[in-house]
């Protein structure tokens, strides 16, 4: 019997990774999808298109949708600085620079929209609730109604009794327990990438994704491969 068919967001860091590698295990034939929105951290696209290949997508398709026109975030504005040093208490407490307005409505939307194509129910999405920068669209909350609206608002849940499921394996793990799961999969977190503000081709070590990924390193005992190349 085929497999079925399942939508991947992936950025090439470690959560998307980890979730779409989630994903291979159960048996899904994966369609990773990426999004080049202008983010200035663009190596991670790189590391996108190395791990879908690892995980030997059928397709990964890389959408351009420039949202630096839109603006308001460390990632797409130069002239916004992005966060360094702070300790993991203040990343929590409150709306970081470095979110993007609205990026996982357009990322799901983008995704949901695939899916219907492809004639999949499932979307991937690496969220997590514990681990993270403050975003208000990596919550449970935020996720389920998503879901809902998908199932509302598409011909899939419409018409043909389909139900859309956005599958987010990871939004209660913490970091360390997010990476010790990939690395049971196979993963090589030398292939992912999770620094905002590289220079020019290395982890800064210092912005709150970089903290958070050694922070997850540190806590499972592990040495970070991306280090080490």
């Amino acid at each position: 019997m085929a497999s079925k068919p399942a939508v991947v967001l992936l950025s090439g860091g470690v959560d998307s990774a980890t979730a779409a590698a989630i994903a291979k295990q159960q048996g899904f034939d994966l369609h990773a999808l990426t999004v080049d929105y202008g983010q200035r951290h663009r190596r991670e696209l790189e590391s996108a298109a190395r791990v879908a290949a690892w995980l030997g997508a059928r397709r990964h398709l890389v959408i351009d949708l420039d949202l630096r026109a839109i603006g308001g975030s460390a990632l797409t504005d130069p002239a916004i600085e992005v966060p360094k040093g702070r300790q993991t208490q203040a990343m929590a407490a409150s709306i970081p620079v470095t979110y993007v307005p609205a990026r996982n409505t357009i990322f799901l939307a983008l995704a949901l929209a695939l899916a219907e194509t492809v004639d999949s129910e499932d979307i991937f999405f690496g969220a997590n609730q514990l681990d993270y920068s403050g975003y208000p669209d990596c919550r449970e909350a935020f996720i389920r109604a998503f879901e809902a609206a998908a199932n509302l608002g598409t011909r899939a849940g419409v018409e043909r009794g389909k139900r859309i499921t956005v599958h987010t394996p990871l939004i209660a793990m913490t970091k360390a327990e997010i990476i010790k799961t990939g690395l049971r999969l196979g993963l090589d977190y030398g292939q992912t990438w999770s620094c905002y503000d590289p220079a020019p081709d290395r982890p800064c070590g210092a912005c709150d994704s970089c903290r958070l990924r050694a922070k997850g390193f540190e806590e499972a005992g592990l040495v970070d491969p991306l280090l080490h190349r």
